[in-house]
């Protein structure tokens, strides 16, 4: 199994609900053997996890949305972006810079235009880039940034990235943002808090990513306390919510006990100087 394969899933997760999720275009991306390890996953770690991913996806669509209304963003910087599809769900005239991992990039770059070719998916200007954010990626990145118009205020999404890095690279990545954003923008970003280390769910999906290789080590993920946003001297937590908080708002239902749901919370940070 790659890293891959589990943005294929989060894909089919938030297809699986999409009154939930809001998300209509998600299913493009379903296939049989993204089924296959969808089904296991259920099973196997927490059936609760469509709920979770749409739930998630969800937050910040309509976050993006406030701000956009707003006329505080009209830039998205989706930093591991996986196979969402956002700039289909967000006003056309948003800008949208897509980063991940370049067989990512390519692949997802060639699909998408070819559904826009097909009438599958409305036209949208999105600038795709290719990087490891393991590796040295700052420079390539504030190129692109650079190369493009200003804009009234960048809105970047962390979503799904910080569990598969480490706690150094972590912090290397908000420094990076704190460089390329002004007073006045924002991030999203999604992460465990160190208490589900311990937990039946947390358990199950180590379990489960380190016998399909995910992973070499059973202690490879990321968890977060809240002070980890908390101290960011440049930056406010303007709003915390975890699963459990935002589906109440969505008046979604909680299928499973705690200690089998993988509950995330969702920030959404303003840089203040």
């Amino acid at each position: 199994m790659e890293v891959h394969e589990t943005a294929f899933m989060t894909s089919m997760f938030r297809a699986m609900n999409e009154s939930l999720s809001s998300d209509t275009f998600s299913k493009l991306w379903s296939n049989s053997k993204t089924k296959t390890w969808v089904d296991a996953y259920l099973t196997e770690v927490s059936s609760e996890e469509v709920q979770t991913h749409c739930v998630r996806n969800r937050f910040f669509l309509e976050k993006i949305k406030q701000l956009f209304k707003e006329n505080k963003v009209d830039t998205l910087l989706n930093f591991g972006s996986g196979f969402s599809m956002y700039p289909f769900l967000l006003d056309g005239s948003i800008q949208h810079i897509e980063i991940d991992k370049p067989e990512i990039i390519d692949f997802k770059k060639k699909k998408i235009s070819n559904w826009i070719k097909e009438g599958k998916l409305p036209n949208r200007k999105i600038h795709f880039l290719g990087t490891d954010f393991s590796k040295d990626y700052e420079a390539s990145i504030t190129t692109e940034l650079k190369a493009l118009q200003k804009t009234k205020g960048t809105f970047i999404l962390l979503e799904g990235v910080l569990f598969f890095l480490n706690k150094h690279q972590a912090e290397r990545i908000f420094n990076f943002f704190e460089k390329i954003q002004k007073k006045g923008d924002y991030i999203g970003s999604v992460s465990y808090d160190a208490s589900i280390e311990k937990r039946a769910a947390f358990l199950r999906l180590q379990d489960f990513f380190f016998n399909k290789k995910l992973t070499t080590s059973k202690s490879d993920y990321l968890t977060l306390s809240h002070n980890f946003y908390k101290e960011k001297a440049s930056y406010s937590v303007i709003e915390h919510k975890d699963y459990f908080r935002y589906s109440k708002e969505l008046n979604n239902s909680i299928n499973l006990k705690t200690t089998d749901i993988l509950n995330e919370n969702f920030y959404l940070l303003e840089k203040h100087n």
